[in-house]
């Protein structure tokens, strides 16, 4: 057995209850493991593993580590064991069969490090998930978009986007990685917290000299937006600081003051635009993240510097957004 399907979990004993039986049905033991790394769950996560799923193997921790250091914890651990491992989201459903495509491709390129599958949403499976679609890139102001969804526009799901891609991130929704490449890139960012931690270990492994790829022949339902809804003003805050920390750590000495020139600047117009229309908190949110930033940047002062910018090429989806009209990854 080489490859590893971990579900992380604290206190998500509901989530457990309603999507794991899907995971186990359309995993077939022969081609994976299905373990569930418990983060000191207080909740009946772990009687529920033992009565309900005895064929799913319990990686528990004694206290919470968080999202990031939790991943890190257990694929450290299951690393000698398994080659791959599949960093699935507990509130992702799977179709059968969905892990084969993932591992053949991997075993058919070894230059490319992770895979993600096509992640259509849960609630409305005909069309893509905001978290991943099929396949992610980022713009040359940082900015994040995906092959099925710009901004928050998500496509329907027509088979436009079903050819395997490289990309520049995969989902960590559903994130199929060579475990060694994992710890050599050095995994998530616990510092992060949440967020964007997953873009920016797979910008390092791009910047390690690997590929990534999405394989839609894979699909999953991802429920998504479960922790934090959208325009709550702690996700505005960790999308923006953390976005500034990756731009920080990821780019050349060449590209990076002017890029994150250029971000402070739109960021002042996204806070402007809050201020507006009277929403303080987010507005107040943006300028703790940048003041935040300006703190933790110090935190990679001794890493090594990136020697090339992987973002100066791609294209600017404001501009192609907001004055262009364009609203789907084909029409970029």
């Amino acid at each position: 057995m080489k490859t590893a399907v971990v579900i992380l979990n604290w206190n998500g004993a509901a989530l457990l209850r309603q999507y794991l039986p899907s995971v186990t049905a359309g995993t077939d033991p022969a081609s994976a493991t299905v373990i569930v790394a418990d983060n000191g769950s207080t909740d009946d996560s772990i009687a529920l593993l033992k009565n309900e799923f005895p064929q799913v193997e319990i990686l528990a921790f004694s206290e919470n580590h968080g999202f990031a250091e939790g991943y890190n914890k257990a694929i450290a651990i299951l690393a000698d064991r398994f080659e791959y491992i599949v960093l699935l989201n507990s509130d992702v459903a799977v179709r059968p069969g969905w892990i084969n495509p993932l591992v053949d491709y991997l075993d058919a390129n070894p230059d490319c490090a992770a895979v993600q599958p096509k992640l259509l949403s849960d609630t409305r499976r005909s069309h893509f998930e905001y978290a991943g679609a099929s396949g992610g890139f980022i713009d040359r102001n940082g900015y994040p978009y995906c092959r099925g969804r710009i901004f928050n526009v998500c496509e329907k799901d027509n088979g436009q986007y079903d050819k395997p891609i490289d990309v520049m991130w995969a989902s960590g929704a559903a994130l199929t990685v060579r475990s060694r490449v994992y710890l050599e890139c050095g995994g998530l960012d616990k510092d992060f917290f949440a967020h964007m931690e997953e873009i920016d270990l797979c910008w390092r492994m791009r910047l390690a000299g690997w590929r990534l790829a999405v394989v839609p022949q894979s699909v999953v339902y991802h429920l998504g937006g479960g922790s934090l809804p959208a325009e709550n003003p702690r996700k505005t805050y960790l999308n923006f600081r953390n976005n500034l920390l990756m731009l920080h750590k990821n780019l050349p000495d060449s590209s990076r003051n002017a890029t994150l020139l250029r971000r402070r600047l739109l960021d002042t117009i996204a806070w402007a635009k809050y201020v507006a229309t009277f929403d303080f908190k987010n507005a107040a949110a943006i300028w703790r993240a940048h003041r935040d930033f300006a703190h933790m940047r110090h935190n990679y002062d001794s890493m090594p510097r990136p020697s090339a910018d992987l973002i100066k090429d791609r294209p600017d989806i404001l501009v192609q957004y907001y004055l262009r009209r364009r609203k789907t990854f084909d029409s970029l």
